[in-house]
């Protein structure tokens, strides 16, 4: 099970390695906290479908067919969208949105989820959210507090037979190695490389190479993920600086998705190459 934030997040983040365990006949069922609807239009090819049905509608219909692509089961919690505040102060989130909501009240259509569905292995975001988007904090507060009431048998008891996640993972794809080594390589072959201004803002957020303990080889996949992601026609423009690293390159400097084992029930040796090592024998 993947616990992401927003649609669009699913392919962003880890879809390779949801591909390759697809494809190796794992079910795999991705959940969605919010419905984006806070979100900008950033494919300008999308915006009058979007003045038209509106962009929470829009972004439905793409989860939707970026779930098809990559084989997996979907499900929303239904949280309305907390934006991104900016400012200095920032102001307050929309009242209501997932973000506003009391922790309490974000847990139990996962916690229902999570026993029903009986994942081995769960991914979600560490406590930065990966970057500081209060939806995505909140996916890892929510998660995290609903695999701990998951198995607690006083907790929700009308929710059915608790269920304990033997493997939880926290999603560390964009770590500053991976984007300065395919800068690098961009560099080296004489080809533009997208990243010059996303490096020279790194000094403002941690580089989480450190915490990586299990990298996933999954680049046969790495399609599909590009597929996924370009359904998500509101968020993805394909002319954008995601599409501008050529998919060998990519392949060939970093072929793995990476993440960090943040609980384990099994024993398993780090560094890993799997999600499911030490659940191999016994699944």
């Amino acid at each position: 099970m993947a616990v992401h934030a927003h649609p669009d997040d699913e392919s962003s983040k880890g879809a390779a390695a949801t591909a390759r365990y697809v494809s190796e006949g794992v079910e795999v069922m991705v959940v969605t906290c919010t419905g984006g609807e806070r979100g900008d239009v950033l494919n300008p090819a999308a915006q009058a479908e979007v003045d038209e049905r509106g962009l929470l509608a829009v972004r439905r219909d793409e989860m939707t067919r970026a779930a098809n692509a990559l084989g997996v089961k979907h499900a929303w919690l239904g949280f309305a969208d907390s934006g991104f505040p900016e400012g200095d102060p920032r102001p307050p989130l929309p009242a209501g949105c997932f973000g506003d909501l009391p922790l309490g009240d974000t847990i139990e259509e996962l916690v229902r989820l999570i026993r029903e569905f009986r994942p081995q292995v769960v991914t979600t975001y560490d406590e930065n959210g990966g970057y500081p988007h209060p939806d995505h904090i909140r996916t890892h507060e929510t998660t995290m507090a609903a695999l701990d009431a998951a198995m607690d048998p006083d907790a929700f008891p009308e929710l059915g037979p608790t269920w304990q996640v033997q493997k939880v993972y926290y999603n560390q794809t964009f770590s500053k190695a991976r984007v300065q080594a395919l800068h690098l390589a961009m560099i080296d072959a004489d080809l533009d490389s997208p990243y010059h201004d996303w490096l020279d803002r790194w000094d403002d957020r941690p580089d989480d190479i450190d915490r990586i303990t299990t990298k996933v080889p999954c680049s046969e996949w790495f399609e599909v993920r590009d597929q996924a992601l370009l359904e998500h026609r509101t968020q993805i423009d394909p002319e954008s600086m995601w599409f501008q690293v050529p998919l060998q390159f990519q392949k060939d400097v970093w072929p793995t998705e990476d993440f960090e084992l943040a609980r384990s029930s099994v024993p398993t040796t780090l560094p890993e190459d799997d999600l499911f090592a030490g659940l191999r024998d016994d699944a």
